[in-house]
């Protein structure tokens, strides 16, 4: 477990350096590639929850993780949570909402 730890807490940093991308515009990139990559892994539809809540469970593994190689809950926490699901969440409520709403051409108005 110590050896895994010691592998993830300097990988965790090095995502950021390398792409470039501020923390938050990582978790929010990283959300929506599970959300796609579980949307085909599983063929459920994106307005569905399976495809969601396997990134709200990617987002705690990883918040879970962090915790581990820090030692600590950071301040941080929420937010990367936050910033991880958002999207996705956004994006099945609008599928289910325009799934539940049908379009005026498909009733023949």
């Amino acid at each position: 477990m110590e050896s895994l730890i010691e592998f993830y807490r300097p990988l965790s940093g090095e995502i950021g350096m390398i792409t470039g991308a501020s923390d938050s515009l990582a978790h929010v990139h990283g959300g929506m590639f599970i959300l796609f990559v579980a949307r085909i892994l599983t063929r459920r539809s994106l307005a569905t929850w399976t495809p969601f809540l396997i990134v709200l469970a990617a987002a705690l593994a990883k918040e879970g993780a962090d915790r581990i190689a820090h030692g600590v809950w950071r301040p941080d926490t929420a937010f990367d949570i936050i910033n991880t699901i958002f999207w996705p969440f956004v994006l099945m409520v609008g599928l289910r909402w325009r799934r539940a709403r049908p379009d005026k051409k498909e009733q023949g108005v």
